[in-house]
This record gives structure tokens, sequence and C-alpha cells, in this order.
């Protein structure tokens, strides 16, 4: 599958760190336009426009991050103000989950390649997709991810498998061994899960679905594109 050169760059950049680190905040009119990452440096500035402006969109801007708890406190102030998201360019991660917060959500209007990565632990089966359960509070948690090493997880995986006695060093008996330890969490990865596309043609806008296993880096003819995952039958895309 090839893919438009101007969001492989882009998709280039933001896995790279080569993006605004900070958030910035700038109101034109009813719209409120956030850009950079959601860090929450911005958010009082962002909060303090909301309550004392007309604001009635927000529009995430080539943002391309930040942190769980931030993009709810995001979220949050969308739903409770029953606002519209609008996404121009890049919008991942951490901003997926503060756009689709929307009353209404939509891709910005232009000339420009807008994507929409929202993060996944794995592709949706197409059970998940046609109930909606691929869209679960899993992916809030995965905004903001932190890889474990596979030297960690390995150790995890060795203790679950034989825990030693403190003495000896031999196994324990599963009665003496008390609680198991936890199984180790998969790894999230940058640039990891569904990956909504929007490209403008003389005849249009082309949308196209994909998942990306984070392991594609700025290469994304390796993510695999996903049939029957219209952004606007799943809800992506409300408008």
């Amino acid at each position: 599958m090839k893919f438009p050169k101007k969001l492989a760059l882009a998709f280039a950049f933001s896995i790279t760190g080569t993006v605004p680190l900070a958030a910035e905040i700038e109101l034109e009119g009813s719209r409120l336009i956030v850009s950079g990452m959601l860090d929450g440096a911005a958010l009082p500035e962002f909060v303090m426009h909301v309550n004392n402006s007309r604001v009635r969109t927000v529009m995430f801007d080539n943002s391309t991050g930040g942190s769980a708890e931030v993009a709810e406190a995001y979220a949050q102030v969308i739903r409770s103000k029953g606002l519209s998201t609008e996404a121009r360019g890049q919008c991942q991660a951490a901003c997926a989950y503060a756009f689709l917060a929307g009353k209404e959500h939509r891709f910005g209007r232009g000339g420009q390649v807008n994507a929409l990565l929202i993060p996944l632990p794995r592709r949706p089966t197409p059970a998940e997709l046609a109930t909606g359960g691929w869209r679960s509070d899993e992916a809030r948690h995965a905004v903001a991810p932190a890889p474990m090493p596979a030297t960690a997880a390995e150790t995890v995986n060795v203790a679950a498998a034989a825990p030693a006695s403190a003495s000896t060093g031999a196994p324990t008996p599963a009665s003496d061994a008390g609680p198991a330890p936890a199984p180790a969490k998969e790894a999230w990865l940058p640039g990891k899960g569904m990956l909504f596309t929007s490209t403008p043609t003389f005849f249009g806008r082309v949308y196209n679905t994909y998942y990306c296993d984070g392991n594609q880096g700025a290469d994304l003819s390796r993510c695999e594109r996903v049939s029957d995952a219209d952004p606007y039958k799943l809800g992506v895309l409300t408008q």
C-alpha cells in the first residue's frame, strides 16, 4: 500500500520528536486551536478560554501525544461544554482521545493530509469493529506509552514460571509461593494503533484505515490496511 508522501513525513517527524513539545493555544473567533503535545502546560489557558469566550469548536492541529491524565482533563472540559472537535494534520494518542470527546468530531477542511491515530494494543476483530468494543478504556491508558524493555518482560515471565525459595534458590511449591505475579503487559510502542487518514484529491477526499503495530517506524507501507472500517460508520468521524 502506497502512502501519501506528506503523511509519511509527518508521521516520521512525530515519532522522532520533531514536533512542538508543549501545547500552544490560539483563539480564532469561536474556534480554539490546540497544537503540540498535551502535556498540561497549556491546560489552564485552555480552560480559561473555554469559560470566558464563545468557543464552539476545539481544533487539534498537529498534536502528537501527551499524558493520559491531561488527555482526560481536556476530554472532560470538551464533554462538559458540549463542544465539537476537529483534527487538522496529525492527531495522535492523547490528542485522539480528547478529539473523540467532542459532541461532533471531524477532520479539518483544506488541502492538507489529515491523520488520526487511536492507540490500541492489537488489531480489532471484525466483530469488535461492528460493535464498537474496540474503543474501550484500554485505549485511554495507552495514550502515553511506556514500553517495557524485553529484558524486564522476560524477567517477569521467568519469575512467574518458577518462583525461587529465599534460602535454597529452588523452585517453591505453588502452595507456598503466595499470589502469582501479574503477567507482563504487552509493550506499547509509539505509532501503534488504528490510523485513519483523509487525503485530498481532485475528486474529493479519500479515506483509508490501517492498523500499525508500532514497528513500522516511518515506513507506513508496513501498516496493515483494514477493510470495511469507514471512519464515519465507526463513529470516529461524525460529519
